[in-house]
C-alpha cells in the first residue's frame, strides 16, 4: 500500500505534463490558425468550468465543506493567479515565440515556487541536511538541464526523419500564413511572468487545501470566476463575431482540449496532489513537458533533435529524481519523528499509569493496616 500511494501521485503529475505537452503543441497550431490566444484563453476556462461541474457534483456533494470569507478570498487570488494570469500570459509568450522556449520558461517554475514556498514557510530550506541539499541541487539541475535543451543545440542525433505524417500540419507548412510572429522580447517575458504567477497558485493552493479539501469543487468556483474574466478580457481585445469562431476543426479541437484535460482535470488532480505532497512535489515535474514536448513535436511537427536534446533530458531526469528523493527522505524522517513522539507519549503514559497503580497500592496498604489497628483497639 505505501509503493502504491507513492506511486500514484508520480503517475498522475506524469500523466498531466504529457498532457500539458498535448496543449501546448495543439494551442501553437491553432494560434497559427489565426486564433487570438485572449479568445482560446476565454473557450478554454467555459469549457473546463462545464466539464467540472459533473465531478464536483458526484464526488463532493455531500463532502464540499464550508465556505468562509477566506476561503472565497482564495479562490478568487487563484482564478487570477493561477487561470487567467497564468494562461493569457502564457498563450501571448506562445503567439511570439516557439513551443519549446515556451515550455523551456516553464521549468523556472519550480524555482520560483520553491523560493515562494521558502518565503511562506510551506517548505524549508535545511541546507545543512542531504534532503535539503537533494532539493535545492536538483532544482538547479531542472532549470538549469531545461535551459540548455532549449538554447544549446548541437549536432543532429541522425535519427532522421518520423515516418508519421499529420495532413494538417503539412499544410499549414504549405500556407504562407502559418508563418508565426515572433518576439525576442515579449515572447519570453511573457513566458518567465506566467510561471511566477503561476508559483503563486501553487502557494495559495496548499494554504487553501488545508481548510477546504474539495479539488474538484474549489477548481470549479475557480475556473466559473475565470471564465468571466478571460471572456471580459477578450472581448475589450475583440469582439468580432469571426475571431470567436470555432469553424476551424484544430480551433474547436484544442479548445475542448485545454479547457476539458489540461484545466478542468488537470487543476483538479494537481490539486488534489498539493494537499498531499505539497506545491514543490508537483511543479518540479514541469519538466517533464519539454521532454516530451521535444519528443512530440520531432514525431510530428519533423523538428530535428540534437544532442544538447539528449543531454539536457538527461540532466532534467537527474534533477527531478534528486529533488523527489530529497522530499521523500523529509517525509520519511518526518514520520519517524512521528513515531518516535508517539512512542515516547506511550511510555510516558504507561509509567504514570504505573506510578498511579503504586501509589494506589500503597494508599490500600495504609488503610488496611489503619483498619487493623482500629479492630485491634476495639
Amino acid at each position: 500500500m505505501g509503493a502504491i500511494g507513492c506511486g500514484i501521485p508520480f503517475l498522475a503529475m506524469a500523466i498531466v505534463q504529457s498532457s500539458y505537452a498535448g496543449m501546448t503543441i495543439t494551442s501553437k497550431l491553432a494560434i497559427q490558425s489565426g486564433m487570438s490566444p485572449l479568445v482560446l484563453v476565454a473557450y478554454r476556462q467555459i469549457f473546463a468550468t462545464l466539464s467540472l461541474a459533473p465531478f464536483a457534483y458526484w464526488f463532493e456533494r455531500n463532502t464540499v465543506p464550508r465556505m468562509t470569507k477566506r476561503t472565497a478570498l482564495q479562490i478568487l487570488v487563484s482564478s487570477f493567479t493561477g487561470v487567467t494570469g497564468n494562461q493569457i500570459l502564457y498563450f501571448v509568450g506562445l503567439k511570439y515565440s516557439t513551443a519549446t522556449i515556451a515550455c523551456a520558461l516553464t521549468n523556472l517554475l519550480p524555482a520560483f515556487t520553491f523560493i515562494l514556498a521558502v518565503l511562506c514557510r510551506q517548505e524549508f530550506l535545511r541546507i545543512k541536511t542531504r534532503a535539503g541539499q537533494a532539493k535545492v541541487v536538483g532544482t538547479v539541475l531542472s532549470v538549469g538541464g531545461a535551459l540548455l535543451l532549449s538554447f544549446y543545440h548541437g549536432k543532429p542525433l541522425g535519427l532522421g526523419e518520423s515516418g508519421i505524417h499529420w495532413k494538417f500540419v503539412e499544410e499549414m507548412e504549405g500556407t504562407s500564413s502559418s508563418a508565426a510572429p515572433t518576439n525576442l522580447l515579449l515572447g519570453p517575458f511573457a513566458l518567465i511572468a506566467s510561471s511566477l504567477v503561476w508559483s503563486v497558485w501553487f502557494i495559495v493552493q496548499a494554504e487553501m487545501s488545508k481548510n477546504y479539501a474539495a479539488p474538484y469543487t474549489s477548481s470549479l468556483y475557480m475556473c466559473m470566476m475565470a471564465s468571466i474574466q478571460c471572456v471580459a478580457i477578450a472581448l475589450c481585445s475583440n469582439h468580432t463575431l469571426s475571431a470567436w469562431s470555432l469553424h476551424n476543426p484544430i480551433r474547436l479541437s484544442s479548445a475542448l482540449y485545454a479547457g476539458i484535460v489540461c484545466t478542468g482535470l488537470a487543476y483538479g488532480v494537481m490539486a488534489w496532489t498539493i494537499e498531499r505532497k505539497g506545491p514543490l512535489y508537483v511543479s518540479v515535474f514541469t519538466p517533464l513537458m519539454l521532454v516530451i514536448t521535444a519528443l512530440v513535436t520531432w514525431a510530428l511537427l519533423h523538428d530535428q533533435l540534437y544532442v544538447g536534446t539528449a543531454i539536457g533530458s538527461v540532466i532534467i531526469v537527474l534533477g527531478l529524481y534528486a529533488v523527489l528523493w530529497g522530499k521523500s527522505k523529509e517525509m520519511n524522517t518526518k514520520k519517524g519523528v512521528q513515531v518516535t513522539l508517539t512512542d515516547s507519549d506511550s511510555i510516558t503514559k504507561d509509567k504514570e499509569e504505573e506510578d498511579d497503580g503504586d501509589d494506589m497500592s500503597e494508599m490500600e496498604k495504609q488503610c488496611s493496616d489503619h483498619s487493623n489497628c482500629n479492630h485491634n483497639n476495639k
